[in-house]
């Protein structure tokens, strides 16, 4: 893949979880279920992961009408618990033809959060509201799985 162009969106978000618990929510198959979708009613009825670098993720999202969102992308660079990168594009024109880069950092707070920078270059300018829109939905699905698991 060559570099993206376009648009990068940035969000950063904090997590009441330790900092592996919540690198690892990104690369379970069972966590990606739970809080990868991006709206209420929505689900995950595919996740697949092969965690190395240069394996493939695969991610399909599927609204309460039963439309599908799916895409895929390759591992860049995997630090656990420090940084996951990956390349991603979408399978419908609709979601964007470009390929988009994905960069997570994680950083432990000592408190037993962890701040979590995410960066999704490669957008347009029409795809970065829905995909700012679509992230922070899917992280307070994830504040909410990693919650369950403190429990």
């Amino acid at each position: 893949m060559s570099a993206p162009t376009g648009r990068t969106l940035r969000i950063e978000r904090v997590f009441a979880a330790p900092i592996t618990a919540t690198f690892d929510a990104w690369t379970s198959v069972d966590a990606l279920r739970m809080w990868w979708p991006a709206g209420p009613g929505w689900d995950t009825p595919v996740a697949e992961v092969d965690v190395r670098v240069g394996g493939r993720l695969r991610l399909v999202m599927r609204d309460p009408h039963g439309v599908q969102f799916g895409g895929e992308g390759r591992y860049l660079a995997i630090e656990r618990p420090d940084r996951l990168v990956f390349t991603w594009r979408w399978d419908s024109a609709a979601m964007g033809v470009q390929d988009q880069l994905i960069e997570v950092t994680f950083t432990d707070n000592g408190d037993r959060t962890t701040s979590v920078v995410l960066t999704n270059a490669g957008l347009t300018d029409a795809d970065e509201q829905s995909h700012r829109e679509g992230w922070d939905a899917s992280f307070d699905n994830l504040d909410a799985v990693l919650a369950a698991q403190q429990s």
